[in-house]
């Protein structure tokens, strides 16, 4: 089976690694890809949203699976496109369609599913300029902190959580009468802030059926101790070291299933992956959102957890059988640590030549934002840069695993968080 996976991140080099592994795969394409996945498949140098031009390379390397991992193309309706084409209609899409995909690409649209089937979530109202001094009055009403979302995509940055009632107004304000997130903040939700512990759980599913992959917890922040701004992410363990049997039953019986069969009562076709991103609140879990795709850097750890063929699974997504398919799962736990670029993620530099991945032994070494200068050497390419995981009998001896793998690789102002796992 020839295979095209679409992306360009650490997310997309763990799935091409993985999928490298299976004896269902023939050929294996990644477009555009980076550096690391090169080494595991082919890239072409194809945009993620330029439908015209992935449709003639599906064609032209008789692709006949597609995997999404990025949200963009996905919200855009790539798999509509294929859908839609008599000459792709028959190549399978690991992805949601564009309604479906609104469950990460409209913040209103997963908190009115949420609301629909009883699921366990934050309080909430949406906003528009129209109504702006009902937002105002609403934030009255709320206690501090005050939680602001911008309703679509906006990079990972459209969250905003403030102290201030002054400050939230304007901010309000800000996002929707001053664009602040351009369309994405046309309309704002707001909602009561949730303090308890962060984690995410993932299922694969033909919209009927699900697979569990392994649960996970991301590091957000750039600073020690989850200080300073939001990043994509600065690292990830699997499993949760909190999330013990009974409450990861309780996730499933609140929260997956009912999402699943949601959709069924919705009649919202579903193939591929579910990001759901929890809060533990009085020990009971609630959802804080929905991805339409797998998370980044938390692949990077669910991943290489992921003993079973992870193609053969795909494939009875993609054709409505996944119902049967069991899933193993190694025991070990795994840890990553991300190699960011000096200054991210405000503005930095990109070019940098690294050195040292090959003397990497007892850790994977996963590439993110990389790719190759004029004279084939490895460069940075974006802010995120190299994902170091590692496997360990907890999660501590995994972190420290990928802590000495570190001391391999180097290019210059590299950054990484050193407590990852710290509030464990």
């Amino acid at each position: 089976m020839n295979v095209l996976i679409i992306g360009s991140g650490g997310r997309e080099h763990a799935i091409a690694w993985k999928l490298k592994q299976s004896s269902k795969l023939t050929q294996l394409f990644i477009t555009p890809g980076n550096a690391g996945t090169s080494k595991v498949g082919t890239n072409l140098n194809i945009g993620v949203s330029d439908f015209v031009s992935i449709k003639k390379a599906v064609l032209e390397n008789n692709i006949d699976l597609v995997l999404v991992g990025p949200e963009v193309p996905l919200v855009e309706g790539i798999h509509d496109f294929f859908l839609a084409d008599d000459a792709l209609k028959n190549v399978k899409v690991i992805g949601p369609q564009k309604y479906a995909a609104q469950l990460e690409g409209s913040k209103e649209f997963a908190k009115k599913f949420m609301i629909r089937h009883n699921i366990p979530t934050a309080a909430y109202e949406s906003f528009t300029k129209d109504n702006l001094e009902e937002g105002f009055l609403f934030l009255e009403k709320l206690n501090a902190p005050y939680v602001l979302k911008a309703d679509g995509l906006a990079a990972g940055k459209g969250v905003v959580i403030l102290n201030d009632l002054l400050e939230a107004k304007n901010e309000l304000r800000d996002m929707l009468s001053n664009e602040k997130f351009g369309n994405a903040s046309s309309t704002v939700v707001i909602e009561e802030f949730l303090d308890g512990i962060e984690m995410s759980c993932f299922i694969l599913t033909d919209g009927k059926n699900y697979v569990n992959l392994p649960s996970a917890k991301d590091y957000k922040r750039i600073g020690e101790g989850d200080t300073g701004l939001n990043t994509g992410g600065m690292g990830a363990v699997s499993p949760v070291p909190f999330a013990d049997d009974e409450y990861l039953n309780k996730i499933e019986e609140r929260i997956i299933k009912p999402t699943v069969l949601g959709l069924q009562k919705d009649n919202i076709p579903y193939k591929g992956f579910i990001f759901f991103g929890l809060i533990r609140v009085n020990n009971e879990p609630m959802v804080i959102e929905y991805n339409c795709r797998m998370g980044d850097p938390e692949t990077e750890v669910v991943i290489p957890r992921i003993k079973s063929d992870l193609l053969d699974l795909l494939i009875a997504t993609a054709n409505d059988c996944l119902d049967g398919k069991t899933i193993e799962i190694d025991h070990r736990s795994a840890a990553t640590v991300m190699l960011v670029s000096g200054g991210y993620p405000e503005q930095y530099q990109k070019g940098k030549v690294i050195t040292g991945c090959e003397n990497v032994s007892n850790s994977i070494v996963f590439h993110a934002g990389t790719t190759t200068n004029d004279i084939n050497e490895i460069v940075t390419d974006g802010g995120r840069v190299i994902a170091v995981t590692s496997f360990g009998n907890d999660f501590k001896e995994a972190l420290s695993c990928s802590y000495k793998s570190i001391n391999e690789i180097n290019f210059d102002k590299m950054n990484y968080r050193k407590d990852i796992g710290f509030d464990l």
